[in-house]
């Protein structure tokens, strides 16, 4: 044995030095990146930060910008699974890097290893003309008469899951508070299933998609470890069938369209447009006018839905602890919606009574500004880019512009709940625009925020009429966690008990079980 040992003994010194000399070199390397920027002086090998972050991302985000604000620049750096990563605090940069998504700039990553799990063809990887085209060709779906359609839609699945919370609330016999996330998400993509494709999935179909999307959710905040059995890859493999199903639904809401038929979804919405596009450009001559694959609107369809999914669920979850922590502001909120619409009055909220309720919109801007959902816009260097006369981002550098740490800059008191900032007689939102950067800015800026706000205000009004509600309070309980999106700590637990019953079939008598679609 110790023959065999000492003849492999000069290879196993050689293996040593080559690993020593492989992590001083990548240390090197980490180092000459960072330069003067704070941030940690000696990372592990490959896998740097990664374990810290997954295990505390709260603790993580914040010892970074704490970092940040360390230096007149506002950015700090530091190295996470092979990738040097930079985290820009100041507003300027920010606008500096949204400003410059290009081939020669910053690409929009969304997710570190977004291409990956989204596929390549996505809204978020697009550049130049053929991004324009695409946001062009969507904007019909968000038309006033598109956003009132939505309107109904949405507040008949609100009402759905209230009632259901209710029941939950009611059949724990109130003595503990129901944690509210996953309900809310469920909520949101029951929502958003029934906004963008509406009868186009039933059934089993429904119940599939729910299955693979929760595979997604779950593989969002996993390592990237993309062999079988592992979250991520079934993350990848379930994303392809959601986009499969998506990919249906487009082509039966086509073939509806080409009857005649009103749009009553966003799919129709899209294809009612479609249609008559290609109509106009066939009889202008073009025998081969563009359209887009029924394959690549499913892909654009599922970038909707995640895009409308968690972060949707965040603003809800918080608006109801922010609204049980500022009871004044909860009782201004019910009397402008009881001025302008009653659950008595048996009917839903028309578009033209949303856009009445000033206050309540002034609401969901603030829930929204301090607690900006998705909180930092990953981006990757394209090319070594010149950010500011000191520094220089090298080319493959992961950016996160933190929306987050914006919100708190520039606006009065900003660390204060305060709705009527946004009021008439105030306008922050004008004054300082360049700091409410929740809905990204340049050329990837959110192109669904109207319908967003929508539903957040359309949630804020149902709920503070139909509901009344209590934090269920424990130490640390509205501290931040990441699911990737921020949400309460807790869960958002909360005493449920019914308000109103005279809102029409919201009733815990009239249906006693609760179907998901």
């Amino acid at each position: 044995m110790l023959t065999i040992w000492s003849s492999f003994s000069p290879y196993i010194s050689y293996l040593v030095s080559f690993i020593a000399l492989f992590l001083l070199i990548e240390q090197i390397n980490y180092m000459k990146k960072k330069k003067f920027l704070p941030g940690p002086t000696f990372v592990l090998p490959f896998i740097g930060n990664a374990i810290s972050m997954v295990l505390n991302p709260t603790k993580f985000w914040n010892f970074q910008s704490s970092m940040a604000k360390t230096t007149p620049l506002g950015i700090s750096a530091n190295y996470i699974i092979g990738k040097f990563i930079l985290y820009i605090y100041s507003t300027e940069l920010s606008h500096k890097i949204f400003a410059n998504v290009r081939p020669d700039g910053f690409h929009l990553i969304g997710h570190p290893f977004g291409k990956k799990l989204f596929g390549d063809h996505n809204l978020i990887y697009m550049f130049g003309q053929e991004h324009k085209d695409l946001r062009r060709r969507i904007a019909p779906n968000f038309t006033p008469k598109a956003l009132a359609t939505y309107t109904k839609i949405q507040q008949d699945i609100i009402l759905k899951h209230l009632k259901y919370w209710l029941q939950k609330s009611t059949d724990n016999n109130s003595s503990e508070p129901i944690p509210l996330r996953i309900l809310c998400r469920d909520m949101n993509l029951d929502t958003s299933q029934t906004v963008f494709v509406g009868p186009y999935l039933g059934g089993e179909s429904r119940e599939r998609f729910n299955k693979d999307y929760n595979f997604f959710n779950v593989g969002l905040m996993k390592f990237p470890v993309d062999f079988p059995g592992f979250a991520f890859r079934n993350a990848r493999v379930a994303v392809k069938r959601l986009v499969d199903t998506l990919s249906v639904c487009a082509e039966e809401s086509e073939a509806k369209m080409a009857l005649g038929e009103e749009p009553t979804c966003l799919i129709d919405f899209w294809m009612h447009d479609t249609l008559r596009e290609v109509k106009e450009a066939q009889e202008n001559g073009d025998k081969q006018p563009f359209r887009y694959t029924h394959e690549e609107i499913g892909g654009h369809l599922f970038d909707f839905l995640f895009a409308a999914q968690d972060a949707s669920t965040s603003s809800l979850l918080w608006s109801i602890t922010l609204l049980d922590s500022h009871p004044q502001v909860l009782e201004k909120v019910r009397k402008e919606v009881g001025t302008i619409w009653s659950p008595e009055s048996n009917t839903p909220i028309k578009a033209e009574q949303l856009m009445q309720m000033k206050y309540v919109g002034a609401v969901a801007r603030e829930v929204v500004r301090y607690r900006a959902p998705a909180t930092m816009v990953p981006h990757i260097a394209g090319v070594d880019f010149q950010l500011t006369e000191e520094y220089v981002v090298p080319k493959g550098t992961i950016v996160f512009p933190s929306v987050f740490d914006s919100s708190f800059q520039g606006f009065i008191e900003p660390d204060r709940f305060d709705p009527d900032r946004f009021m008439e007689d105030r306008q922050e939102e004008k004054v300082y625009k360049r700091n409410f950067l929740a809905f990204g800015a340049g050329a990837h800026q959110c192109v669904g925020q109207r319908y967003a706000l929508n539903h957040l205000m359309l949630f804020i009004a149902m709920f503070v009429s139909l509901v009344d509600f209590k934090r269920g309070r424990s130490n640390g309980c509205d501290e931040i966690a990441y699911v990737p999106t921020i949400v309460p700590k807790d869960d958002c637990k909360v005493f449920l008990s019914q308000r109103c019953n005279k809102y029409p079939c919201f009733s815990l008598e009239s249906e006693k079980e609760f179907h998901t679609y």
